[in-house]
């Protein structure tokens, strides 16, 4: 029976891309490597997929590889034992996963189409070649060096309430219970939520406590202040106080590729006791592919000030 399943050429296509895949995590995570290989890299990350979604379609059955639909989507079996191996054995974390997934799934299909050409041909020194991609393409990227990028992330909300009211639950947040946190998207992640915010006093210099769950802080300093009108503030969430359990090393805030730099509210008046929130802050990206991980810590940093901001109205509104 074991022989059997050994023989089978889909068991074939699913291990070899699975264990091609584990081989080359392990090597892009070597630290005494990691001038040359890096699991943040455009290597790992995209040509590893390209190259699993090859070998899955070469060891697959010639007769099934004649449906496009086929070669497109069977690469993502591999990939799928990939992520729950590396989930079982906590060598990635789920957040993790759910950000590089979809990009994984397009390059395996790519590589899918690829490899259909190179079965076709019986082509295995192409294949041999293809292997080795990331070794040489790795190498190339690291010399390159990755390119430090800024970010803007902005949010509004119209709060039927006082000036005043909103005001004082800008400067001072108390206590978010779990039931108002509305963050879905980091609910999802499994990142830290908001606890709790407090300015020590109302002016320049000012300093603000933004407390997160799991032992995640942000260390704010008010460097501009016009009363119930603005306030801006630098942000600083140091990695050495963040425990190791809070966040994965790949996106934690303050890290080698991942930082909050600051932040600004604005008070616009609509009308008689109707006023305009906006919330904007500053971000860098430190990768060799920010246009893809640009849109991640977007759509994570907007919802975080979505949820503060729903939070400051439901709570204005009440008075």
């Amino acid at each position: 029976m074991l022989n059997k399943i050994i023989k089978n050429q889909y068991f074939h296509a699913i291990v070899m891309p699975v264990a091609y895949a584990m081989l080359m995590r392990f090597l892009f995570n070597i630290s005494d490597l990691s001038s040359l290989f890096a699991l943040m890299s455009i290597s790992f990350l995209f040509v590893v997929p390209f190259v699993m979604g090859a070998l899955a379609v070469y060891f697959a059955p010639i007769e099934r590889t004649r449906n496009n639909a086929f070669t497109i989507l069977f690469p993502w079996i591999p990939l799928t034992v990939f992520a729950i191996v590396t989930l079982f054995v906590e060598l990635e974390g789920w957040a993790c996963w759910m950000m590089v997934f979809p990009i994984f799934m397009v390059f395996a299909s790519i590589g899918g189409l690829i490899g259909k050409s190179f079965q076709k041909k019986h082509d295995t020194i192409m294949v041999s070649v293809l292997v080795l991609l990331p070794l040489f393409a790795a190498p190339l990227e690291a010399w390159m060096g990755r390119s430090k990028e800024q970010f803007k992330a902005y949010n509004y909300i119209d709060i039927d309430a006082p000036a005043d009211k909103v005001w004082g639950l800008v400067t001072r947040v108390s206590k978010i219970s779990e039931a108002e946190d509305s963050g879905w998207l980091n609910r999802i992640l499994g990142f830290p939520r908001p606890v709790e915010a407090e300015l020590n006093y109302e002016g320049v210099g000012a300093y603000r406590k933004a407390i997160f769950t799991n032992g995640l802080v942000f260390h704010e300093t008010v460097t501009h202040y016009d009363h119930q009108k603005s306030m801006s503030f630098t942000i600083k969430a140091n990695p050495y106080e963040i425990p190791s359990t809070t966040l994965d090393e790949h996106v934690v805030v303050g890290g080698n590729f991942f930082d909050v730099l600051n932040g600004t509210y604005e008070l616009e008046q609509l009308g008689d006791n109707r006023y305009r929130l906006h919330l904007y802050s500053h971000f860098t990206l430190n990768t060799t592919f920010n246009f893809y991980a640009g849109i991640w810590a977007k759509w994570i940093m907007k919802d975080i000030q979505r949820n503060i901001l729903e939070v400051e109205k439901k709570r204005a509104e009440r008075g």
